[in-house]
């Protein structure tokens, strides 16, 4: 979803300006300076739905509001587009579970379903607590004199990566203008992004349609731009909390074999290190699990346990467990079913190949991304690539969008990156079973992973978007990695069939020089001697779930480098050097 940021830039940086009264010396600019904007949502906290004899109705936030019943749907809406509730009501009127619809965000402009539950407080009433997921966008940028009197910088967004876009490197005065240069998006070539000057000692700016305020923070220390502060204490190690009701049991380092010493090294040498660039590693989270035990878990810059994560395109691993899941509990679909035959609801404005039919895409094609469809996510031009679709107008309907490229190669033949492909998996998973996919994701995996708050990120239609960008607590995401470990298990309850989950990860493709399953990653590293294979889910900027079958062994990395290449650093090379020699 990368081109949704880089057009809302596009289209905003002319806007942004910074209003200025004076500028007595550029040692004033020296320092840190942050800028956060938190927008809501406006909704949030105890909703109560109450039922008559032949009507439903909500109160929430002080509005009370009436509730459709539609073949047992229930759903209203916040007036002003603040909110909407769905849910399914079942046989047990004891629990009412659905999904709350917060608005678009500032963070992506996209709107996300979060699980509530409602219990009985009566008879007739029913209570629950809506979960919003904060809406924010923050802004930090370091200052520094370099030996040749320039003033450096660079733009650091947790949320979004927005400095990989704006490459500001340099902030040059002239007068009472700071201009701010660095390397062109489009043309790599050092230029002014733009100007800027101080007002009242702040920095008042308007990037992507949103003002901020940047101040140049007093007490460093305490900043969320450094991982622990400007002046870290040497890390030690602490064992994971237990907390019964994730499901997670916990351990330590030394109990399962784990030398803390390259862990400790690792944390020190690079997490803690304060940065100086763009490309420097921006870890959020690491968390560490051997025989089925949480054994490390710790977070930086901010983050912690209860403050989901966005995944980006790890979540599609998340895609694979749902189809192996609904096959596992009986639904309507196989491998072998044809996609275009599962969605035949959906008209399409295709032109058939005299080489090549459609019919022929099935539901494991997508899996391992080899439908043959015209969708490249590393081609700019093919026109199934997810930035073209996303970016598109024409058709807001993503799942049709796809469904009506030409097909280009026979299905099977090869394996080329398609985000539009995994999406259509939620939309046949969801044709099959008659159910809307939010209730379909919350019952199969959600529920049996013991994950009560996640964030599914909507299409424009409103349908869940499995491609990817599901926010998850960390703790929750992990377990997927373990699922596969386990051989489809969590814990006691079996997810997907031992043959899904052994096939998930056997590199039945090759892409960018790795194997890739069923929307998992396969590699392998050297290890004392010998050759051992290795499975993760990937994603942006350093979301990494890797499981290591021979060791027993879990990885999991949560981290902010978006869109630069140092996210790749994680597996192919902090793994190998840091994680690998502290296993016995």
């Amino acid at each position: 979803m990368i081109i949704r940021l880089r057009i809302l830039l596009l289209c905003f940086l002319p806007l942004i300006t910074v209003h200025a009264n004076d500028l007595s010396s550029e040692s004033q600019l020296i320092g840190l300076w942050e800028g956060k904007k938190i927008a809501g949502p406006e909704i949030q906290g105890e909703i109560l739905l109450s039922r008559s004899k032949s009507s439903w109705s909500a109160d929430v936030s002080g509005y009370k509001l009436q509730v459709k019943n539609q073949n047992g749907q229930l759903s209203f809406s916040v007036p002003g587009a603040r909110g909407s509730f769905i849910a399914q009501l079942s046989s047990d009127d004891n629990r009412i579970e659905g999904h709350w619809i917060q608005p678009e965000t500032i963070n992506n402009g996209m709107k996300y379903a979060s699980p509530i539950l409602l219990t009985p407080v009566s008879d007739h009433q029913w209570q629950g607590t809506i979960n919003a997921m904060n809406d924010e966008f923050s802004l930090y940028l370091p200052v520094w004199k370099n030996d040749d009197g320039e003033l450096s910088t660079f733009l650091r967004n947790p949320e979004r990566g927005l400095g990989a876009f704006l490459n500001v490197e340099q902030w040059a005065v002239k007068g009472k203008t700071i201009q701010w240069l660095g390397r062109s998006f489009r043309s790599n070539e050092k230029v002014s992004l733009l100007e800027t000057q101080i007002q009242n000692g702040d920095i008042l700016a308007d990037i992507r349609g949103q003002n901020y305020r940047l101040q140049r923070r007093s007490d460093n220390n305490r900043s969320h731009f450094y991982a622990r502060g400007k002046y870290p204490n040497q890390y030690r190690y602490t064992p994971p909390l237990q907390i019964k009701s994730d499901g997670w049991k916990t351990s330590t380092l030394k109990a399962q074999n784990i030398d803390d010493k390259y862990i400790s090294q690792f944390i020190d040498d690079v997490v803690l290190k304060s940065a100086r660039s763009i490309e420097a590693p921006y870890i959020h989270g690491i968390l560490i699990a051997r025989g089925g035990k949480l054994v490390l878990e710790e977070y930086f810059h901010g983050f912690h346990r209860n403050k989901p994560h966005d995944t980006r395109s790890a979540s599609k691993s998340v895609t694979s467990l749902l189809a192996g899941a609904a096959i596992h509990s009986g639904a309507p679909i196989s491998l072998d079913s044809s996609i275009y035959k599962t969605l035949r609801s959906h008209s399409t404005q295709r032109e058939e190949s005299s080489k090549f039919d459609h019919n022929d895409i099935t539901l494991e094609h997508l899996l391992t991304m080899s439908s043959g469809l015209a969708c490249d996510d590393g081609d700019s031009s093919s026109p199934g690539n997810e930035d073209v679709m996303q970016s598109q107008s024409r058709q807001p309907n993503w799942v049709q969008y796809t469904l009506d490229l030409p097909l280009i190669r026979a299905p099977g033949s090869r394996a080329v990156y398609c985000t539009g492909g995994i999406n259509l998996i939620g939309a046949a998973l969801s044709s099959a079973t008659g159910q809307n996919l939010e209730t379909l994701f919350h019952q199969l995996i959600a529920k049996p992973l013991q994950a009560h708050r996640y964030y599914l990120n909507l299409s424009p239609t409103g349908e869940p978007y499995m491609g990817g960008g599901i926010y998850w607590l960390p703790r929750d995401f992990m377990k997927i990695g373990q699922v596969i470990l386990n051989e489809g298990m969590w814990n006691n309850t079996r997810i997907v069939s031992a043959r899904f989950a052994k096939k998930s990860i056997a590199a039945s493709n090759q892409m960018h020089n790795q194997g890739y399953g069923y929307a998992w990653w396969s590699t392998k590293y050297p290890y004392k001697g010998r050759t051992i294979d290795a499975f993760f889910a990937a994603g942006n900027g350093g979301q990494i779930v890797m499981g290591i079958p021979e060791l027993d062994l879990l990885i999991a990395f949560f981290a902010g480098n978006y869109s630069t290449a140092t996210g790749h650093k994680i597996h192919r090379e902090f793994i190998p050097k840091y994680f690998l020699p502290a296993i016995h």
